[in-house]
């Protein structure tokens, strides 16, 4: 019996570098269009590739566009700075860095504005960009915990609802501070935002 090859079976295989040249794309296009200006064969006139290209890896505009915000957020790294304070204050600086940049700051306004109107949309942001995220809090949490900095927990459920506020205040104070209110993130509100969440941390673990 003839055995099939196993690229037949599989398909072609993907390509990372078409992959990272689409979200580029989306992302500029968004700067330069806006939501409702951007489509698809844009993207892929940008980007260098055929539109059904972009069919097979993405069902329509909505699940590209928050692909394409995600990935800058993946860009966040939780650094090991000596402290849990410190450690806190190198994630927001990371967050508000990215949120200056153009291409962040249009995506992400984008798509929070188009989930208002879309219940799937909405849960891909929270699955895509927030919870994907919160890994950043659950190993800075456990990090705090073994230098002693925070108590163990022991309650899953308390645990994860310690995690879910913790991402809501940095990320919503963050969010409305450069976005909203259009001001600085920089060194010394980073640092005052840390002492008020270390204080609810400390109160919160009593």
């Amino acid at each position: 019996m003839q055995r099939r090859n196993p690229a037949s079976r599989t398909g072609r295989p993907r390509s990372a570098a078409a992959d990272t040249a689409i979200l580029a794309a989306t992302r500029q296009a968004l700067v330069d269009l806006g939501w409702s200006g951007l489509t698809l064969s844009d993207v892929a006139v940008r980007a260098g590739v055929a539109k059904t290209t972009l069919y097979r890896r993405w069902a329509g505009k909505n699940e590209l566009v928050v692909d394409a915000v995600a990935e800058l957020f993946d860009e966040l790294t939780l650094p090991d700075r000596g402290s849990l304070a410190a450690d806190i204050e190198g994630v927001v600086l990371q967050f508000a860095a990215i949120l200056a940049r153009p291409e962040a700051r249009s995506g992400l306004m984008a798509v929070v504005a188009e989930a208002t109107r879309d219940e799937a949309l909405r849960e891909r942001v929270r699955a895509s960009i927030v919870e994907r995220q919160k890994r950043l809090v659950v190993a800075g949490r456990a990090r705090a915990q073994e230098r002693g900095e925070l108590p163990p927990e022991s309650d899953a459920a308390r645990s994860a609802r310690a995690v879910d506020l913790i991402f809501d205040m940095v990320a919503g104070s963050v969010v409305h501070r450069t976005l909203v209110s259009n001001q600085p993130a920089d060194e010394e509100w980073v640092h005052a935002l840390t002492r008020v969440l270390l204080s609810g941390l400390a109160a919160g673990a009593r």
